[in-house]
């Protein structure tokens, strides 16, 4: 007979396991994200201190613009913008941070 453990308790702290717990949706701002060494990357944007992920990231790797960086921030990726997803969540330090862009979440929806 099969035993499902639900939670256990050590030391007065409550843990469950791996499985039975469901990641949630970030729900945060898209920004474009220019690194240091050319790294330019989009996603859903978080930061704890120093500490910064984009969630649902991909790198920038053609911009496809005429007009820059703005142009797909405000108006969304262009036919020509390539986007290379990172199948996870990219981790970098604010310190590493050149600029960000705030992007409009409507023309930037189910682009990620």
């Amino acid at each position: 007979m099969e035993q499902k453990l639900e939670e256990i308790s050590v030391n007065g702290i409550s843990y469950v396991p791996k499985d039975s717990v469901q990641e949630k949706d970030i729900v945060s701002d898209i920004k474009i994200v220019v690194l240091q060494r050319g790294w330019i990357v989009v996603g859903r944007f978080e930061r704890k201190d120093t500490q910064c992920k984009l969630h649902n990231a991909s790198v920038i790797r053609t911009w496809g613009t005429t007009y820059g960086l703005g142009e797909i921030a405000e108006g969304g990726p262009t036919s020509s913008t390539k986007l290379d997803k990172c199948k996870g969540v990219v981790e970098f330090d604010y310190m590493t941070v050149v600029l960000t862009l705030d992007c409009q979440e409507k023309k930037w929806s189910g682009k990620l």
